[in-house]
């Protein structure tokens, strides 16, 4: 089992209330993605991944997605 320490971390007061409001699962994955992010030895490994998720947001920006239609997408339950 790996150690855990918690660290606090400033952000605006809308990403402090959509954290407080995220369910266990959601804080358990952005724990995951701050770890991977600020890891040493996949750091090229992260930035290409950052590179590859700006591109896929840019292109769904551009062909509509909005903010409200993602969150809707991320809100429905798997049948």
């Amino acid at each position: 089992m790996q150690i855990s320490e918690e660290i606090k971390i400033k952000v605006s007061l809308n990403v402090a209330q959509a954290y407080q409001k995220a369910t266990d699962r959601q804080k358990s994955s952005l724990s995951t993605l701050i770890s991977i992010f600020l890891r040493e030895d996949v750091n090229e490994e992260v930035d290409f991944l950052g590179k590859l998720m700006d591109e896929i947001s840019d292109r769904a920006v551009a062909r509509g997605l909005t903010p409200e239609i993602l969150e809707t997408i991320l809100n429905e339950k798997a049948p």
